[in-house]
């Protein structure tokens, strides 16, 4: 059994009742489990999720779709990124502002990316072409989400940065209704994860194995 086959995601209180454990909590959890992963892992892993993404009836027909580039040991996306970049499917990437908003840039191969330290948070790899604004996502047709969790409700469990929110409060003002699928393992896919007000539910989550559809993202 892998190391994402052992995670745990509802801890047993100290009175023998299961207690919902809180998003730091969950975060540190999942984050330890993916530390475990080795570079074999990621790496098989990233060809299985990008056939089970590339099987999205939204992908097969999207001509936009804002994306990311994996880092460490999240779902590797690269394969995904250049299948759809070879389709024709202009593929925009962020690049992360110093209020922790999101700017975007296009996507032409991994030689069109360049690794950016950020102060003390982790290094990304973001796009070095024009720099096309934060209201471009507004033009995506499928949005692929980064996540640590996702619960049976499509109420994704994100790293706590909070640039996701504003992404998706952005799409919320303009109308704009892009499928929203987030990226991960097999078994971050739970039973249920905290969720808060301004928390907003995905349509799907791909997995290495499968696609989840939730009917309270649509």
């Amino acid at each position: 059994m892998s190391a994402l086959g052992r995670v745990r995601v509802r801890p047993v209180s100290h009175i023998g009742r299961e207690a919902e454990p809180d998003k730091p909590t969950l975060r540190r959890e999942f984050i330890a489990v993916r530390n475990r992963l080795t570079a074999d892992d990621v790496r098989e892993s990233a060809g299985e999720l990008a056939a089970r993404a590339l099987e999205l009836p939204e992908l097969a027909h999207a001509r936009t779709v804002a994306a990311y580039v994996s880092v460490g040991s999240e779902p590797g996306t690269l394969a995904l990124l250049d299948a759809l970049h070879a389709r024709g499917v202009r593929v925009l990437l962020p690049a992360l502002l110093p209020d922790n908003d999101l700017d975007w840039g296009s996507y032409a191969g991994e030689g069109s990316l360049a690794r950016v330290q950020h102060g003390g948070k982790m290094a990304l790899f973001e796009p070095t072409g024009t720099r096309l604004g934060p209201r471009a996502v507004t033009e995506a047709d499928v949005v692929l989400l980064p996540g640590l969790a996702v619960d049976a409700r499509g109420m994704r469990l994100g790293r706590g940065g909070g640039s996701y929110d504003r992404v998706l409060a952005r799409l919320e003002r303009a109308d704009a209704r892009p499928a929203l699928v987030v990226l991960l393992y097999d078994a971050e896919v739970v039973e249920r994860v905290p969720a808060e007000a301004h928390d907003r539910p995905v349509q799907a989550a791909v997995t290495p194995s499968a696609v989840h559809r939730f009917r309270d993202g649509g």
